[in-house]
Order: C-alpha cells, then structure tokens, then sequence
C-alpha cells in the first residue's frame, strides 16, 4: 500500500507560519494534485512528505510506516519515493541509459538486473531509441523524461513532481500531461503533483487539494472544484470567472452595477456575489426563453482560432464570454446582444476575515 496520511502537519520557518494545519489521506494509486500560487505551501507540503523538510507539529505516514513525526525522522532514501524537480536535474556526462541505471547502482544491484529494469523503463516513458545519447543531445521534454524514468526506476511506492512541466514549451507541456498520467495508470502508483497551473491539474488529477497562505481552501475531484468552488479563490484560480454584486429578493436576482435582473428560484437571499465563467454564457442576437439573459454589447473581440473572445459592457460592468467562431459569426463587434446564462455560482458576500484569508 502507498497512501499516504497527514495528520495536523504544520510548518514555520521562524516566526512565520507557512503551512497551517493540514490533514487529509491520498488513497493508494491515487493522483493528487497540490495547486496553489507561488508561496502558498504546497512545495513545503510536497518537501515535507519527501523528507527535505521535518514538519514543525504532526505526523506524516506512507502505507503503515511513520516517517515524519515528533519522535520519529526517516530520511529521504529510506522513504522508498521517486521524486521529480522543476529543473531536470540530470547527469550531462552520462548517458540516457546510465542516468536512470544511477538509483539502481547505488544500491548496488547486478547488472543483468539493473539491464532489465532500465530497459523495461525506457519503453515506459518512450527514450529507448535514445539510450545512449548524452542529455544535450536531447530535447526538453525528453530529459524530463530521463528524469521521469530515474525516479520510477527503482519501483518507489510514491512519486512525487514539483512543477515538473513548468521549463517546457506549451505544446510538450500539453503532451507530456497525458505521457506522466498513461505512466501512472500503467504502474499503478500513488503520485502526488505540484503545480500552480489549473489547466494541468483539471488535466491530470484524481483529486485536487487547492492551497492559499497555508490554508486548505478546498479539497475535491477536477469537476466539483472548478463547477462548485468553495469560495472566490477557487473560483478565480481555477478557470476563468467574472464577478458581478447582487441582490436576491422575491425571487428576482437584482444587478448591483445596472437595472438588469434575473429570475432566480434558489433557497438564498439578500447581497451575494455572482460568479459566471466565460464558456457558460451564450450569445444571441434574440433572448433565449428557456435561460436567464442579460443585455449587452459587444466592445472587443479576439480571435484564438478554435474560438472567439469577447468583452460585452453589460453597462456598470464587463463580462468575458468566450464562444465558437460559428456563432460569432452572426454577430460583430459593436452590437446589442443577449447574454444567456447556462450556468452561474452564487457565494455569500466575505466578511473581513474570510477576504483577507483567500486573497492571493
């Protein structure tokens, strides 16, 4: 078994808290993600269950084996992890071959064996063809995985990436997404990923675990963050979202910004805070009867290729509404649109406290 289970882990560097209490179970073969910006903690996190980092209270356990705890330490090469760095971190004087043969020398293995598993490796993460090239002969995405396959190759119970795509250009980013997710599934390991990217963690996740200054903001698979986010961080870090005031009354939900309304049929009331996301709201030149629409117009629009991105003043305020060039191509810039919503999240209006705690 790989779980791993942290229990009231915290960490200071001085005076400063930079992880507050964390608790929470990655199952066995499961992919987590630790997605945050720069400085929230989850590298800490990430270090400390590697064992860069002793945790300041708490206790960390992989599979039965307490490695972090007030009276216990083991040290990173007994943890029985592979682990993955923002920088490739691979040898330039060795080969492809001897790179990731290295964790399997030094624990002196002969070398029929260490042929064996380095080979079976290699196919793995797609480099036999370049096993004897030395890794300037290589590109970026195949040393990372050079480095991919180094940390698999001595079978770890746990992989561990830090920002491991983050040097690649975005199309091999793209691709080497899929490659480390079709590698975990076929070995069968628990992986825990680090990154401040949302696309990739949507992309790649079982489950994932959003940070910000230390706190936990929300625990949950890629759908349930992104389509019921526990607050305005989320929201905002994961996707793309605008947010208009509102007042609920009557069943009429009441712009802030302007005279529009909405009909609403929902159990809250009073001041909240509208959030809509770009891809759920619709343009027509007609209202559409069976949504909820606002009235707007067109002031910009950008062509991405697989689709349009526009900015409507829905006047008091703008919303981004990104749709398909077909539909764009029945209105134009400068029009008077309808804006109909398939979807929107409502949260409470924050109060001090809560802002200053989800506030990047």
């Amino acid at each position: 078994m790989a779980n791993v289970t942290i229990s009231h882990v915290t960490k200071s560097f001085g005076d400063v808290e930079v992880l507050k209490e964390f608790n929470e179970v990655f199952e066995d073969k499961e992919f987590i993600t630790l997605l945050g910006p720069s400085g929230c903690g989850k590298t800490t996190m990430l270090r400390m269950i590697a064992g860069f980092e002793k945790p300041t209270t708490g206790e960390i356990r992989i599979g039965e084996q307490v490695v972090s705890s007030q009276n216990t330490f083991v040290p990173p090469e007994r943890r029985d992890i592979g682990m993955v760095f923002q920088s490739y971190a691979v040898w330039p004087h060795m080969t492809v071959f001897e790179n990731v043969a290295y964790p399997l020398k030094i624990k002196r293995m002969n070398a029929a064996t260490v042929k064996e598993k380095v080979d079976r490796i290699l196919d793995v993460v797609h480099l036999s063809q370049y096993a004897d090239r030395i890794p300037s002969q290589l590109s970026g995405g195949q040393q990372q995985r050079v480095a991919l396959g180094r940390a698999l190759v001595a079978e770890p119970r746990l992989l561990l990436l830090d920002e491991p795509l983050s040097n690649l250009d975005a199309k091999l980013r793209e691709s080497m997404r899929f490659e480390i997710k079709e590698i975990q599934a076929k070995l069968g390991i628990t992986v825990v990923y680090v990154t401040h990217d949302q696309t990739e963690a949507m992309a790649m996740s079982d489950r994932i675990i959003v940070i910000n200054r230390g706190v936990i903001q929300q625990v949950g698979t890629p759908e349930e963050i992104y389509r019921h986010p526990a607050n305005q961080f989320v929201a905002d870090f994961v996707g793309k979202v605008d947010f208009l005031n509102v007042s609920v009354q009557n069943g009429v939900m009441q712009l802030k910004e302007n005279d529009q309304s909405i009909p609403y049929s929902g159990d809250k009331k009073g001041d909240l805070i509208l959030a809509l996301r770009p891809e759920n709201i619709k343009i027509a030149k007609t209202p559409d009867p069976a949504l909820p629409c606002l009235k707007g117009r067109i002031t910009t629009c950008f062509y991405m290729g697989d689709v349009y991105d526009c900015r409507i003043d829905i006047g008091g305020a703008v919303l981004r509404v990104i749709t398909d060039a077909f539909t764009f191509e029945q209105v134009k810039v400068g029009e008077e649109v309808y804006l109909a919503i398939r979807e929107y999240i409502l949260f409470d209006e924050a109060d001090t406290d809560e802002q200053l705690k989800i506030v990047t």
